[in-house]
């Protein structure tokens, strides 16, 4: 098990599957305490404080997206160098990939501090909670950096085969930060502040820990130095990142279009929705963690000159999307009200569960689809291929805002979801007609 090369040489289900497990599991740690932000300040704060990190929940997933897209972008570059062997570089791949984040979360968290409340104000936030949703905003922007990096790390560790390594600072993290939230909130009734400053606290401390880590791995992988920046490796990133952080924030930009259309409905079916949302990310960290298995499988398969593996792959990654997919559509069907009682508890308005079932219901039957497109996108992403992967994110993206914008105001705020699976159908439709093309192949057919 201490095989640094599995991905190159195991049964490919297998390599998978203990690859992608620590992820998944890591992810369903990170969700469980955004989950416990919402439930804690659902039930002890309010149903408007709830609807209030609901309001700033798809603006921060943009910028976490981009921290995660970015990363995993780069690891592509760092899993390559892996896969071939090339350590020094690996190294100098990765220095050079934080040092460029950090400077761009640290332009980010200035961003989002100057302009939370125009952004809030453009989005139609409800003013029964927009003083609520602006303070989370402005302390979440006042720690991006800490939580970019603890992203950032998290994608190298998974570049080198090292995916249980973040999956403990994950665990770490999340039972530090659901500890923090319940007495930041329970016991000094700070509100939305409380799970805020616990999320900053737990994910900066995190980072920092994994940087520590990430060193000790380089110290007995490849011992030695190596440049500590290195600009050429930017462009080469850059053509894998950039595209990659377009496809992490394609679900949250959309989230944060719609959003303005969720609002207009009023804080209660607000409130509804932004619970259903915390669920929807919870069903989706399976897909994303297979996706993300595919891809570094399929960058080092490629960097050691195994391409053949990757077919394989792929079709391993997508019977574990159809078990997935199984399972969470079982769950939503059958306990979905309960579910949505976690956070809106025995309080909840009518038009609040309402709003918040109707979502899971609905899509409980679709999560396959996205499964399908992750599993896709990060073969396209892992072997480099980006431009029908671009095309295809932008494409679900457009149709999951038209469709919303377009029909939810005339025929309810159900068309919201209906525009999902739209979306996610033409994003793997876009990006399998390119898979089948073996385009992505750098070495030719073998």
């Amino acid at each position: 098990m201490q095989n640094n090369n599995y991905l190159t040489e195991w049964d490919p289900m297998r390599a998978l599957i203990w690859f992608s497990l620590p992820i998944i599991i890591g992810n369903l740690f990170q969700q469980t305490y955004t989950m416990a932000d919402s439930a804690i300040v659902g039930r002890y704060v309010g149903e408007g404080a709830l609807a209030a990190v609901g309001a700033s929940y798809s603006l921060t997933n943009i910028f976490i997206c981009v921290a995660i897209g970015g990363g995993i972008g780069a690891s592509v570059i760092v899993s390559q160098y892996f896969g071939a062997r090339q350590y020094a570089k690996m190294k100098t791949a990765v220095y050079t990939a934080l040092a460029v984040f950090l400077a761009v979360s640290l332009l980010l968290g200035g961003f989002g501090l100057a302009f939370s409340r125009p952004i809030l104000a453009a989005l139609n936030t409800p003013a029964d909670v927009f003083d609520m949703a602006a303070e989370y905003l402005n302390i979440y922007f006042l720690g991006l950096p800490l939580l970019f990096m603890y992203n950032v790390l998290s994608a190298m560790f998974n570049a080198l085969g090292k995916s249980r390594i973040p999956l403990y600072f994950l665990i770490f993290s999340s039972v530090f930060n659901v500890a923090l939230d319940w007495v930041l909130v329970t016991q000094f009734d700070m509100g939305v502040a409380g799970v805020a400053w616990a999320t900053l606290i737990a994910q900066g401390i995190s980072a920092v820990l994994s940087f520590f880590a990430l060193l000790g791995q380089f110290g007995r992988l490849a011992p030695g130095r190596a440049p500590a920046f290195d600009r050429r490796e930017l462009l080469p990133m850059a053509k894998i990142s950039l595209p990659s952080i377009l496809q992490q924030s394609t679900v949250s930009i959309g989230m944060m279009l719609v959003q303005s259309v969720v609002n207009s409905f009023g804080s209660e079916a607000l409130a509804g929705f932004s619970a259903a949302m915390r669920i929807e990310a919870l069903c989706i960290v399976p897909m994303s963690g297979i996706g993300n298995a595919i891809s570094s499988y399929t960058a080092q398969n490629i960097g050691a000159h195994r391409q053949a593996r990757v077919t394989a792959g792929y079709r391993a990654a997508n019977r574990l999307v159809v078990l997935c997919g199984v399972v969470i559509c079982a769950a939503l069907e059958l306990f979905n009200r309960p579910i949505i009682g976690l956070f809106l508890g025995a309080d909840g308005t009518a038009a609040a569960v309402d709003t918040g079932r109707g979502y899971l219901t609905f899509m409980g039957f679709f999560f396959c689809l996205i499964g399908f497109k992750m599993a896709v996108d990060g073969l396209l992403r892992g072997a480099g291929d980006m431009k029908r992967f671009t095309i295809a994110n932008l494409a679900n993206l457009g149709l999951r805002v038209a469709v919303a914008m377009a029909l939810a105001p005339r025929f309810g705020i159900h068309m919201v979801w209906v525009a999902v699976p739209i979306g996610w159908f033409v994003n793997w439709l876009i990006s399998y007609s390119e898979y089948r093309t073996g385009k992505w192949k750098p070495f030719g057919s073998e």
